[in-house]
């Protein structure tokens, strides 16, 4: 199964990675955790950016199928999967120099442009107005050139359920294929994507280019 998603989330520290059980082997890292109560084992590998997890049978060494295929359903599979997911999160947790931009990017916006955010889709409640997590940065002309909103990996065609602020901005038509590398930056979700690009506000985003980006949004949409 892959997890490479933890590298959108986050810088790695590999420096760490042998603490946590990782063996260099070949330009790779490998690690070897049981799991089940030691009645199966997990491989993690990375090669690159890229982290893959396999289980095996402790007892007869053979590939645990399931694990990997999407239709598999049951308790056990279940439990197995979670247990994974644990140590991936906790292989981020304690491996990765994790920063949330969210909150920086957005001051950097209100400042840079001297704007504030607005909440198109706010709900009402009893208590008045519930803002929703997708903000819009405006131009004079009304225009948004930035729209921030919490999304999953998942929307972005990567195998995970976890949630990830965002902000899609519009850039040059000819650029967008180079700039995207779905990594950090992707086709943009559910705007047009020949325009548009979706960059994650993560640590492992690199912010200079997030506010070169952002400065070219609004001359594009001004």
């Amino acid at each position: 199964m892959d997890y490479s998603y933890i590298f959108s989330s986050a810088k790695p520290l590999k420096e760490k990675f042998a603490d946590f059980g990782f063996k260099k082997r070949a330009g790779s890292y490998v690690c070897k955790k049981t799991i089940a109560d030691g009645d199966f084992y997990a491989t993690l590998a990375i090669c690159g950016e890229t982290l893959t997890a396999q289980v095996y049978d402790s007892a007869t060494d053979e590939l645990y199928a399931p694990f990997d295929m999407a239709r598999a359903r049951g308790a056990f599979v279940a439990t197995v999967r979670e247990e994974v997911q644990k140590i991936v999160d906790d292989f981020c947790e304690r491996c990765f120099e994790s920063e949330d931009i969210h909150k920086k990017y957005v001051a950097y916006v209100e400042r840079q442009f001297n704007c504030k955010a607005d909440f198109p889709w706010a709900e009402q409640d009893g208590a008045g107005k519930r803002y929703s997590d997708a903000a819009v940065f405006r131009c004079p002309n009304k225009k948004w050139f930035a729209l921030v909103m919490e999304i999953s990996y998942k929307n972005l065609g990567l195998p995970n359920d976890k949630k990830v602020f965002s902000v899609n901005l519009k850039a040059d038509p000819k650029r967008v294929v180079s700039l995207v590398d779905n990594k950090t930056i992707f086709p943009a979700y559910h705007m047009n994507k020949k325009h548009w690009i979706t960059v994650l506000l993560t640590s492992a985003t690199d912010f200079d280019l997030l506010r070169s980006l952002t400065e070219r949004s609004r001359a594009l949409v001004s």
